[in-house]
């Protein structure tokens, strides 16, 4: 076996399809041996990537805008989608099966406070008819915090990521009334991203395997089974709670079965920073991207 060190930006759920490779066997399968880890706070994954101590790592394409913003040439590339839809929730504090987005504006939402969660948000917002500066929204930090905030009492919604929302449904605290997704539509939202050094690799090609058995897994197998697999990676939810969630996903469509980022989900992605302001100027699909190693 050879390992193959792996970094999350982010852990939750809505990254299945790459903590998948590692439950459901697939890259063991390809000789690989996993190795995984979350970035700690302040620190960005592409650092890992950089200083050698992950091959690959989960990160969206803003980051590449980040780096291109600052006149920087990008020394990583994103090769492969994980999700191509907002993953995120909107949660209320009561079951409300009438909701519409407009119900938003003047109530207290707990939310993140900036960064693609953020972005994507209000260029949503937007989609809907509706003024984020309308909002009165709490910020208390990260995804745990946010979680916290909203059990302590603060906020009438919530903006989180499954499985958060699954469980507070299930604890009784709250109740899912929109998905954001499905209000923007097709997007690069989270990606897959190496330096071109390794995505030249055998590894790479071996992973790239790995990964398209586990996209198409992801799509034909019960969300029930994917989550007894999944299990141990998330120790605090629940296991229906998680299957739950992947079954949401998987109705969802952010799980798509192609691995390349394509070019019209890439342009949606620059709509949304370019609606937000922090996109300077439109790059180039290939300034961000490239495609997937071959697996021939």
């Amino acid at each position: 076996m050879t390992q193959i060190n792996i970094q999350f930006t982010l852990f939750s759920a809505f990254y299945s399809p790459l903590i998948s490779t590692m439950s459901g066997g697939f890259l063991e399968a390809e000789g690989l041996e996993p190795n995984w880890s979350v970035s700690p706070p302040g620190k960005s994954a592409i650092e890992a990537l950089l200083d050698g101590s992950a091959h690959v790592v989960q990160s969206a394409l803003s980051q590449g805008f980040t780096v291109l913003g600052k006149g920087e040439t990008p020394k990583v590339k994103h090769f492969a989608q994980i999700n191509e839809m907002d993953g995120f929730f909107i949660t209320g504090r009561e079951p409300d099966p009438n909701f519409t987005w407009d119900k938003l504006e003047g109530s207290d939402l707990v939310c993140f406070a900036g960064g693609q969660p953020r972005a994507m948000f209000v260029y949503a917002c937007h989609k809907a008819g509706i003024d984020f500066d309308k909002i009165n929204a709490i910020c208390p930090g990260g995804a745990a915090d946010i979680d916290k905030a909203f059990r302590d009492g603060q906020g009438q919604y919530v903006q989180q990521q499954g499985p958060f929302p699954q469980q507070l449904e299930k604890d009784g605290v709250g109740h899912v009334v929109a998905q954001v997704g499905p209000m923007i539509g097709p997007n690069g939202f989270s990606s897959l991203c190496a330096t071109p050094e390794w995505l030249e690799t055998d590894m790479a090609k071996a992973f790239m395997r790995a990964y398209k058995k586990t996209r198409i897994y992801m799509n034909e197998t019960p969300a029930a089974e994917i989550a007894k697999a999944e299990k141990p990676y998330f120790p605090n939810i629940d296991e229906d709670v998680l299957a739950d969630t992947i079954a949401t996903y998987q109705k969802l469509g952010t799980w798509t079965p192609h691995v390349e980022i394509t070019k019209e989900a890439y342009e949606v992605t620059m709509d949304v920073f370019e609606h937000f302001g922090t996109l300077k100027e439109r790059y180039p699909y290939e300034a961000v991207c490239c495609l997937p190693p071959s697996t021939e």
